[in-house]
């Protein structure tokens, strides 16, 4: 008999339409590309069977011919002359003309509820099945998340597992919990605000197209650093002395270096000192990187002794303004 539709339906020789009904939804649903991305030639060839098994045995004239004829019968009447009164078809049947449907054309039918051509779209405008695949699966809103980040994880990239449960129909189409977990890779660079998405992973409903998930980078607060497009800024104290005498202070980078900070000169109000190539990668061209901007603080003592003014008194006394 070549295939066997009832068995791709997984219904007996006597179902009845209902029965039909009842396991096309429950199959469709479970198979169709839309609900399968990860699996989509898989899908869209048990979608293609299932919608096949569905046509022939839905249609009395053709589950007929098929009964007693098998699949080579339908083959041998699609090619059949519409005048012809030979071939394998039972009495009566002589002009029957077998022609394959498309199988979305079959999902889109099933699921409006209308057995003619042409459909009406939401503003009333006669459309033809071909045009409204899309129409008869909305997708859901997409949903977002935050996704925390270290400024080390951004600025020498990582990897990230994010478990996530989400609904989808069994294989009798009643919704069932599972979990899956999503690998992010964190390339180095990357700012906040930066979305990752993953297509259609939300939950699975009848008739509407799974939501995206899309995760949008933010960045945590950092103890030292705060960032400034690629360029990592830090603000250093030092006391008065130290800016009038010089100093050598150390600074760890994001990635664990420890710099030094040589002072040699007289650090006045609003000194800033930049070190070249120390920032943040730039996410296009990992090679290159901001700076370090290093903004001072000079601390001030709160107050001073008659000698130690006495003492500044002749230090600087003949210091230039």
């Amino acid at each position: 008999m070549g295939v066997d539709y009832y068995n791709m339906l997984k219904v007996s020789r006597n179902a009845s339409e209902e029965d039909l009904k009842k396991a096309y939804k429950r199959l469709a649903m479970k198979w169709h590309p839309d609900k399968n991305p990860a699996n989509k030639k898989e899908s869209e060839a048990k979608f293609k069977q299932i919608s096949e098994a569905y046509d022939v045995l839905s249609d009395s004239q053709k589950r007929q011919i098929y009964d007693v004829y098998g699949e080579e019968g339908l083959q041998a009447a699609e090619f059949a002359s519409p005048n012809s009164t030979g071939g394998p078809f039972p009495a009566g049947n002589s002009g029957f003309r077998y022609n394959p449907r498309d199988a979305d054309e079959i999902f889109v039918e099933f699921f409006s509820g209308s057995g003619g051509d042409r459909l009406r779209s939401g503003n009333g405008e006669e459309v033809r099945r071909s045009q409204v695949k899309k129409k008869a699966n909305p997708k859901a809103a997409a949903i977002e998340s935050k996704l925390a980040c270290t400024l080390e994880e951004l600025y020498t990239g990582c990897r990230k597992k994010m478990r996530i449960a989400r609904s989808v129909p069994d294989e009798f189409g009643r919704p069932k919990t599972v979990e899956e977990i999503l690998k992010i890779d964190i390339k180095p660079g990357w700012k906040k605000g930066t979305k990752i998405t993953f297509p259609e992973k939300g939950n699975q409903e009848p008739g509407v197209t799974p939501a995206d998930l899309i995760f949008v980078v933010d960045e945590k607060p950092h103890a030292i650093f705060k960032r400034n497009g690629n360029d990592l800024v830090v603000t250093q104290k030092i006391s008065l002395l130290e800016a009038l005498a010089g100093v050598t202070r150390n600074l760890t980078t994001l990635d664990g270096r420890n710099l030094a900070i040589s002072l040699t000169d007289i650090v006045k109000p609003g000194h800033v000192m930049v070190i070249p190539n120390e920032g943040m990668p730039n996410s296009k061209e990992p090679s290159k990187k901001g700076n370090i901007v290093i903004k001072f603080d000079v601390k001030f003592p709160s107050r001073l002794t008659e000698e130690q003014k006495s003492d500044l008194r002749r230090a600087l006394g003949g210091a230039d303004n």
